[in-house]
């Protein structure tokens, strides 16, 4: 795929998730890996409004090389590139129900929702939560990369979501997923519930390894 359809792809998926509500004002990031680098979402810019020649280039020591700045956060989605050799794109959102549960006191942090739905587990599966750090805190990096090799998403306490994928499209559709069952978590949250057994969740797994 050219360099040029990767930039229409990229501003294309952040309108839709924008005029959706998944994202909102200039947060929010997204990247995809080129065979010389990568493609990052311009610092301070709407998802709503990106203007695909101008997303922001880096090489393959991300250094930034054309475009627009990078986005500041673009040292989380170099250690998600550099922990999980087959990531072809990764999605940072500040979603409104996952930004809510990595704010509450009681989750489990080695896996923050319950598998509710076979879909969450096929695209998502455990989810473990980060520790707080300060916007633009490369500390941050260090603590990603701990979990990056053993999972594809995180959820960054008090913050929001990262995922991967192998393309754009992938990394997407799971980051729709989890804001969906972290709505559902909430929705549910005073209701008994009856989530995947431990069986059912390993079949899944089997079957649809991440």
């Amino acid at each position: 795929m050219s360099e040029t359809r990767i930039r229409e792809d990229i501003a294309r998926f952040a309108r839709s998730m924008f005029e959706r509500g998944l994202t909102f004002g200039s947060s929010g990031n997204i990247s995809v890996r080129l065979e010389d680098g990568w493609l990052m979402t311009p610092t301070g810019t709407s998802f709503g409004h990106l203007d695909p020649a101008r997303i922001s280039k880096l090489d393959a020591q991300g250094r930034h090389i054309s475009g627009d700045k990078p986005t500041k956060e673009a040292f989380l989605h170099v250690a998600m590139y550099e922990e999980r050799p087959a990531t072809g794109a990764v999605v940072h959102l500040h979603s409104t129900h996952a930004v809510a549960v990595s704010c509450l006191a009681d989750i489990d942090a080695d896996d923050v929702l319950p598998p509710i739905t076979a879909y969450y587990v096929m695209r998502i599966g455990k989810l473990p939560l980060v520790p707080y750090f300060p916007p633009g805190d490369e500390g941050l990096a260090g603590a990603v990369r701990q979990m990056a090799s053993k999972h594809h998403a995180v959820l960054l306490a008090n913050h929001g979501p990262v995922v991967a994928g192998t393309k754009l499209a992938d990394a997407v559709y799971a980051m729709e997923e989890l804001e969906e069952t972290a709505k559902l978590f909430l929705l549910l949250r005073k209701e008994p519930i009856r989530p995947l057994t431990s069986a059912q969740v390993a079949e899944l797994e089997a079957r649809f390894p991440s």
